[in-house]
């Protein structure tokens, strides 16, 4: 039966947060999808995950980065190591549900230009409350773009597959001859907005994004950078910025930056301002400061 089916790798990072990763590994011994291989990067933990994630999942393939590559760069190294067919990209903060491999690789079978495709994804804690069935499309004046669905209870009525704007970084699988067609993640974001642009190459090379609500995660969300921290100011600020310079162009960029200088600049400082907030403050201001020094996007790591 596993021979049938195609080989599927589930790659995931874990980064200080073994016992959340734990519980992911856990989940997928109730898969019913029979042919897949588990691979784990460890982006530099302060201790060591070893023991822990082979006693959770003793198949396991541990992946010791010796130093944090960042979301892109933690799953460039399980990229390379895969040998599936199919590449699921997991973050180590969701629960899988038995049947998600199922619908996923059936995208693949039914539609022949599908390039990604991502789960319908429930909140954790709140079960049967919704936080992505699809992306909207990117706003071109705050740069920002909404999960279809997020925060409604879910009464199916999300339930048909089809395009979507995005896949969702916490799930998608990725066959391996596209990414053999379109390169690896963008390891230039570190953190956030990489799953975006790595989408945009994709679609470029004339596949389509799919959404599959047959296929569901948990996701417990934020679980490694925390829902409220300096970092994710910094890189969600850099990234928003830096992808509108990578994949928008002529007179949409200049909406996006004119909008941004003069409506999001001064709302945010003053929001940080009000808030006493100084460290975030900074934070913002570094991102901003970033894109200013690295406008050069020839001279930037891909």
């Amino acid at each position: 039966m596993a021979a049938q089916k195609p080989l599927v790798s589930i790659i995931t990072i874990n980064y200080n947060q073994t016992a959340v990763t734990v519980d992911l590994l856990e989940s997928i011994h109730y898969l019913t999808y029979p042919n897949v291989e588990v691979i784990v990067v460890d982006n530099a933990s302060r201790e060591s995950p070893v023991e822990a994630l082979q006693k959770a999942y003793p198949d396991v393939r541990l992946i010791m980065s010796p130093k944090n590559l960042g979301f892109a760069g933690g799953n460039n190294l399980g990229i390379k190591a895969a040998k599936g067919e199919y590449l699921f990209f997991v973050n180590n903060d969701t629960v899988l549900t038995p049947t998600i491999l199922e619908g996923l690789v059936e995208i693949f079978d039914t539609y022949p230009d599908a390039g990604a495709v991502s789960p319908k994804f429930h909140y954790y804690d709140a079960p049967g409350t919704i936080e992505f069935a699809g992306y909207e499309e990117v706003n071109i004046f705050s740069g920002r773009n909404a999960m279809v669905g997020c925060k409604k209870k879910d009464y199916g009525q999300y339930d048909k597959a089809g395009v979507t704007n995005y896949a969702h970084g916490g799930g998608m699988m990725v066959p391996a001859w596209v990414i053999r067609e379109v390169g690896l993640m963008p390891e230039v974001y570190f953190l956030y907005y990489e799953e975006f642009d790595w989408c945009e190459s994709i679609k470029r090379k004339g596949y389509q994004i799919y959404y599959q609500p047959k296929s569901l995660i948990y996701h417990k969300e934020s679980m490694t950078v925390g829902k409220v921290s300096t970092l994710k100011t910094f890189y969600q600020n850099r990234n928003r910025i830096l992808f509108m310079r990578r994949n928008v162009k002529g007179w949409p960029l200049v909406v996006f930056t004119t909008y941004y200088a003069l409506c999001t600049v001064p709302k945010n400082t003053l929001k940080y301002i009000a808030k006493r907030e100084s460290k975030h403050l900074r934070a913002f201001w570094q991102g901003l400061a970033w894109n200013l020094s690295n406008w050069d996007l020839s001279n930037l790591k891909h």
